[in-house]
């Protein structure tokens, strides 16, 4: 089983028209079975301002440390958080900015994803703050000739395209919990 596949039960109450003899309106009740929610809410914002945090470090070191210009610095920091993102996802599941807002990144097993899998998901998000931040750059609909498609470029493309899910560290432990019991 994977965390793509599990599934949730939900009651849905829905109101009906009648009501009991006491007055109480009745409401039928609807069982579903719906994926398990991974992301949260603000999540988004907290991706971003932990991306921010992990590049703080090498700019300094690169301005401060080895005297290079601000904009040698600002360049020479996006391989470094790519290539240290990589590694400590890998190894811990987190980065530093991660572990500022707890959130974890974990692969459709629930482990940490392999080393190729977050390069290339950390890789994915320099495109994603590109096109978050290139306002004046004509929408990709227009470009391609799109009609009546929106393309949403978000912080969840890299984890959509790579399989991968940026979870709160409390509620990876009740995912690591359903997928166990989802194997008995």
């Amino acid at each position: 089983m994977k965390v793509s596949e599990l599934k949730e039960k939900k009651l849905i109450h829905r109101p009906t028209q009648n009501f009991d003899l006491a007055g109480n309106r009745i409401y039928d009740v609807f069982e579903y079975n719906l994926p398990v929610k991974t992301n949260y809410d603000g999540n988004e914002r907290d991706r971003i301002l932990a991306k921010l945090i992990d590049s703080i470090p090498f700019f300094l070191i690169f301005y401060f440390i080895f005297g290079l210009s601000p904009i040698l610095s600002a360049l020479l920091l996006i391989p470094s958080v790519i290539l240290f993102g990589s590694v400590t996802e890998t190894v811990c599941g987190t980065t530093l900015g991660k572990r500022v807002f707890k959130i974890k990144v974990i692969d459709d097993s629930a482990n940490n994803p392999a080393i190729f899998k977050s390069f290339l998901r950390n890789t994915l998000c320099l495109a994603v703050f590109y096109m978050l931040f290139a306002d004046y750059i004509p929408p990709l609909n227009e470009i391609l000739g799109i009609k009546h498609k929106e393309t949403n470029f978000t912080m969840h493309m890299n984890n959509i395209l790579c399989k991968t899910y940026i979870v709160k560290e409390y509620k990876l432990k009740e995912i690591k919990m359903l997928l166990k019991q989802s194997l008995m």
